[in-house]
């Protein structure tokens, strides 16, 4: 079955016996280590007891798969429930899983990690469709996902770290888990004794690794940064993403402002009508995202929804270059942005 934070959660902290087979995959490598390290750990804290855990190869596994029945119903002998990890499977591991598990009483958790599974392989479909199976799919971080992942590693590690010097260092990190790990890591390493890390640190050691996406764009352009949301744009359509899903996520940027405007209306704060949007600002956007509602005057984001509409129409109705069309109304936005921040000075 599908598990939820929630299900992850509780397992973590009371493992249920009843599950035999956890099954993590997706692009973010970084983040499929992470839960294959949490579900080891929660069955055996030492991720390299020589009796508790074995790590294996799919590709080893599929040229010998007695390695794994062997492993499977093998027996610790300091006692304990056991687990098996299996690195880099494919759709091979599903069949020997269905034999593994059938008639077994084996109590042995098996992990298994991969990224170039998708929905619809058979290992996927078989996790999905069993009970006893934990299914996590592992893609690129959200503003929010990079944010708990730092903010959690300093506060393990008894660092601090103020709200400017978080907010630079979560905008230089990437999508990808891994690597934002291991730029933290970093980090702590140069600090050192000091636990306050400071603005002046995150610039001295974390290089600008940030990847494109579609809140960039919608940023960039509501602010009034026309270079920057056609730079975000290009990378975004290098990246595979469609143009009218740019162009929906713009239009789903000013309708939040539009509704943080109607709570503003009834009286109150700016900041009481952040906190009711669902899903919130992550909080190093809130300065950008407060400026925009500040700059731009109702009737002016009403005409910028009905621009993104004809947008979204002449894309699928002309037969001009959709790239084009797109990337024109983005310089429309940005340059009229820009018009209105000058002009609230």
């Amino acid at each position: 079955m599908i598990f939820k934070q929630v299900q992850i959660d509780k397992f973590l902290k009371k493992p249920d016996n009843s599950l035999k087979c956890v099954v993590v995959y997706g692009s973010n490598e970084g983040l499929q280590a992470e839960y294959v390290k949490k579900f080891t750990a929660a069955i055996s804290p030492d991720l390299y007891d020589p009796f508790r855990v074995v790590y294996l190869n799919g590709g080893d596994v599929n040229a010998d798969p007695g390695m794994l029945f062997g492993e499977y119903n093998g027996q610790s002998l300091m006692g304990g429930r056991r687990v098996v990890v299996i690195r880099d499977a494919d759709n091979n591991l599903t069949k020997h899983l269905k034999t593994l598990f059938d008639g077994s009483v084996s109590d042995t958790l098996v992990i298994v990690s991969s990224s170039t599974l998708n929905k619809s392989s058979s290992l996927v479909k078989l996790a999905t469709e069993s009970d006893d199976f934990a299914l996590i799919a592992c893609y690129e971080d959200r503003d929010e996902d990079i944010f708990s992942t730092a903010k959690n590693m300093f506060v393990e590690n008894g660092f601090t770290i103020n709200n400017e010097a978080l907010q630079l260092l979560c905008s230089r990190l990437s999508n990808d888990r891994k690597s934002n790990l291991g730029e933290i890591e970093k980090l702590i390493t140069y600090m050192g004794d000091r636990k306050n890390i400071t603005v002046d640190n995150v610039v001295s050691i974390i290089s600008d690794n940030s990847a494109s996406n579609t809140d960039d764009v919608c940023y960039f352009a509501a602010g009034g940064y026309a270079e920057k949301a056609l730079a975000s744009y290009v990378k975004l359509l290098n990246e595979g993403s469609e143009p009218i899903s740019i162009i929906r996520s713009l239009t789903y940027h000013f309708n939040k402002i539009l509704s943080c405007m109607a709570v503003m209306e009834q009286g109150e704060t700016l900041d009481k009508a952040m906190y009711k949007l669902t899903p919130r600002v992550i909080f190093f956007r809130e300065s950008s995202f407060k400026r925009q509602v500040s700059i731009w005057p109702k009737d002016k984001v009403f005409g910028v929804l009905d621009l993104l509409y004809k947008c979204e129409k002449d894309c699928k109705t002309t037969n001009m270059p959709v790239d084009e069309i797109v990337s024109y109304t983005l310089m429309q936005i940005a340059s009229a942005a820009a018009k209105l921040g000058r002009s609230s000075y």
